[in-house]
């Protein structure tokens, strides 16, 4: 869908560096190439160079005709999502992302289509008669290039019955229905871990922590006042580089001013965390965060070595005792690329069981909803292999004895941070007495630990911080 009174306003603020969009095709390849989807196993300098690292879903698109920014697009469920938000000043110099009004109006917009189109991504005519119906339900959403309703479920997929404009002047158009019951609001806290870990002298463990703050408002009235705090425990790391919902009426600057990309200092803003909002109808992201925590939460040293025809593999794993003992699911996948099947395996664990994959080049060690006490488990063990085929998995990175494992967990009702909602704290400015439910998670994304015996993907430190 393209708004040609967008492009013509985007060239009025740019004048001659105005960078005009390419055509839909031209467009689709630049994106793919930049998303390296195409062309992925070549260098390109100004795509993979390590001096441009992304902190974000929004990228710099090379085109004919110069490069496109900012362009905003994520992948979900084999779907790619993108616009390209107007930035309503001159983009020499470019302008830091929290200024970009549009950047959060595009994704606010993306993820309304998501929620739209993800109930059918299991069913393949489904989903392609609901993204068929898109161009009619983005006329309405976004008739002139501005979004007036994200939610793309609650629009009509039919001319025939177009929703009209709320009778209540002041009801938003995120607010697209009148609830009427009980009022009820329910909190989740979302936190996940992402971690790279060495065990070597020379390279230094990162990691970094993402949170995510999702309400659902069941409250009558046509525009709700809801006031809800983050709390933090007493010295608990600061939240940083925060992004709030545009449904947000207004914030204390000091939160929005702490950015992982600078070093924590004594005055760097640490809760409460105030957030007044008017909800949507639906689900939504009252925020996303970061943090710097001062330890990952499990510690682990994995190592590989070849022995003849065979490898050797030891992995350690530490939960640090600050960590709730107490997961829904954790276990360790041990990956083995550019290998044959597993032929010959002989193990030792000291805690929870050993399984192999049914293609025999994963082992998966299941570890459950508890560490011991002594809150350290290890894997002892010798593997061959058999010949190679093309169904075995390959990888560019592990090659030689280049490998990793990768943990994956989830703890319920507990957050790296210690972040939390305090429920009585929730202000709501609607008749009843509520129903307040909150929860939280800690889960674990991208968590690996490297072969300590060989050479090992390093990241910037500035990635994670």
């Amino acid at each position: 869908r393209r708004y040609p009174t967008v492009e013509i306003r985007a060239e009025t603020f740019n004048g001659s560096t105005h960078v005009p969009v390419p055509s839909d095709s031209a467009f689709l390849k630049a994106l793919l190439f930049e998303l390296r989807l195409i062309d992925d196993h070549i260098f390109v300098e100004h795509r993979d160079t390590c001096s441009r690292i992304n902190h974000s879903s929004v990228y710099s698109v090379r085109t004919e005709g110069g490069d496109l920014w900012p362009v905003l697009a994520f992948q979900k469920s084999g779907l790619i999502y993108a616009c390209l938000p107007l930035v309503e000043e001159t983009l020499e110099p470019r302008p830091p992302l929290l200024t970009v009004s549009g950047l959060s109006q595009g994704l606010a917009l993306l993820l309304g289509i998501v929620d739209y189109i993800s109930p059918s991504r299991k069913n393949e005519a489904e989903m392609s008669a609901k993204i068929g119906q898109l161009r009619n339900l983005l006329i309405q959403a976004c008739p002139l290039g501005t979004p007036l309703n994200t939610n793309i479920r609650s629009l009509n997929s039919s001319f025939d019955d177009i929703q009209e404009t709320p009778a209540d002047e002041n009801q938003p158009a995120w607010r697209s229905n009148t609830y009427k019951g009980k009022p009820q609001v329910n909190v989740c806290i979302t936190e996940k871990v992402k971690c790279m870990q060495y065990d070597k002298r020379d390279i230094v463990d990162v990691w970094q922590v993402y949170g995510a703050v999702n309400c659902k408002c069941d409250i009558e009235g046509a525009a709700p006042n809801v006031t809800l705090s983050l709390n933090l425990p007493t010295n608990g790391p600061p939240l940083q580089d925060i992004v709030v919902h545009h449904c947000v009426t207004s914030v204390d600057p000091a939160m929005l001013m702490s950015s992982s990309a600078e070093p924590l200092d004594d005055s760097v803003y640490n809760g409460p965390y105030k957030f007044p909002f008017i909800p949507p109808s639906d689900s939504f992201n009252l925020c996303y965060y970061t943090s710097q925590v001062p330890v990952p939460p499990i510690l682990g040293c994995y190592q590989l070595i070849e022995e003849g025809s065979q490898l050797k593999i030891t992995v350690n794993l530490k939960l640090h005792e600050s960590i709730k003992n107490s997961f829904e699911y954790c276990e360790a996948r041990i990956p083995f690329f550019n290998r044959g099947p597993i032929a010959q395996l002989e193990y030792k664990v000291s805690y929870g069981q050993l399984d192999l994959s049914r293609e025999k080049s994963l082992l998966v060690w299941v570890i459950g909803q508890k560490f011991p006490k002594s809150l350290e488990v290890s894997l002892t063990g010798t593997v061959s292999f058999g010949t190679a085929g093309k169904e075995h998995p390959t990888d560019y990175v592990c090659t030689g004895n280049t490998a990793y494992v990768k943990l994956y967990f989830r703890i319920p009702d507990f957050t790296l941070t210690g972040c939390y909602v305090d429920q009585h704290s929730v202000q709501i400015f609607a008749p009843g007495k509520p129903k307040i439910t909150a929860s939280r998670e800690l889960i674990s994304s991208d968590y690996y630990i490297w072969n300590s015996k060989a050479p090992a993907p390093t990241t910037y430190k500035t990635l994670f911080d």
